[in-house]
């Protein structure tokens, strides 16, 4: 069996861009997420409730939102050799709410070498754009990569 093709720190440029198809959020995902992770909020929650809401129905929990956007950013970029992920700075910007088709826009803004020869980080910004365009989640992840033996 092959493994699949990763891009080493190496491979990977500052200013590359990349755009994930779309996901659309379900209530199923709401509800799966509020019993996966014990928030079980009102916002999420009670339909009834958030019909007099500022956002007029439930939202998306916001973590649930950076969740599908890690994993739409794989589906965005190939794959890279990915040895840890190291931290985010996260702004949520608007409302995911049931029936939204999100996805996102990501651009290699930074790297950086490490003291030791075996990898790198890289930085990512990204935002996430509901089926208007508009900006609901952003902000930039570090991600430790693997470099090529020898590098």
């Amino acid at each position: 069996m092959t493994e699949p093709s990763r891009r080493f720190f190496e491979d990977i440029e500052v200013g590359e861009e990349y755009e994930s198809p779309g996901r659309t959020v379900t209530e199923a995902d709401i509800v799966i997420f509020a019993g996966l992770s014990g928030d079980y909020n009102v916002l999420h929650t009670d339909a009834e409730f958030m019909k007099s809401s500022i956002f007029g129905e439930r939202i998306a929990h916001g973590l649930l939102g950076l969740a599908i956007q890690a994993g739409l950013f794989t589906r965005a970029a190939q794959p890279y050799a990915t040895l840890a992920f190291l931290g985010l700075r996260w702004k949520f910007r608007g409302p995911i709410k049931i029936g939204d088709t999100i996805r996102v826009h990501a651009k290699v803004s930074a790297k950086k070498e490490t003291d030791k020869r075996d990898r790198g980080v890289v930085t990512v910004e990204r935002r996430v754009l509901n089926q208007r365009g508009e900006v609901v989640q952003e902000g930039e992840t570090d991600l430790l990569v693997e470099r090529r033996a020898g590098a």
